[in-house]
């Protein structure tokens, strides 16, 4: 083979190399995922301390399930309010011990629901962190796709599955 037929062959291959390594990924629609409730009470500022009847009283404590999208661990904005008020809880009460319960829709792998379930309560661990809690007082499990609160194979079933869970142990 001459010189010239082998550079040409090598361009061919290096480019239907190149064009092979491109992944094409669709979007998938917009999920209808639930949002939190509104917060009907604000959180309290300043000196004002809670105690462990707010967990049942407080509206914003009340609050105990973190949502996230599709194959995603990074908490959404609209849930921001509700970690700081568990993390202000936790601040207020250093005795205070909670297991955060990561989630994930019936989709994927049993191995990758269980990493992606333990993504999401780190993720809901960091926030509350962020926010003045301790590391000390929570602790992250997975459940992945094992504990599902609705059963149905359909996008509004599934949003309701991709959660965490924030589980008082010790008020």
């Amino acid at each position: 083979m001459n010189k010239t037929a082998r550079i040409i062959l090598a361009a061919v291959l290096c480019t239907a190399a190149v064009a092979c390594s491109k992944q094409v990924r669709e979007e998938a629609p917009v999920d209808p995922v639930p949002s939190a409730p509104p917060v009907t009470e604000p959180v309290p500022a300043g000196p004002t301390a809670f105690g462990p009847e707010d967990l049942d009283s407080d509206a914003c404590l009340r609050q105990r399930v973190v949502y996230f999208d599709l194959d995603q661990d990074t908490l959404r904005p609209e849930f921001q309010s509700i970690v700081g008020c568990h993390a202000k809880y936790l601040g207020d009460r250093p005795s205070s011990r909670m297991t955060l319960e990561g989630h994930a829709d019936e989709r994927g792998s049993r191995e990758y629901n269980i990493g992606l379930g333990e993504r999401r309560g780190n993720s809901v661990s960091s926030a509350i962190q962020a926010n003045g809690g301790s590391g000390n007082q929570t602790t992250v499990t997975s459940y992945g796709e094992e504990r599902p609160t609705c059963t149905a194979s359909n996008e509004e079933c599934w949003a309701k599955n991709r959660r965490v869970e924030i589980i008082y142990t010790a008020r």
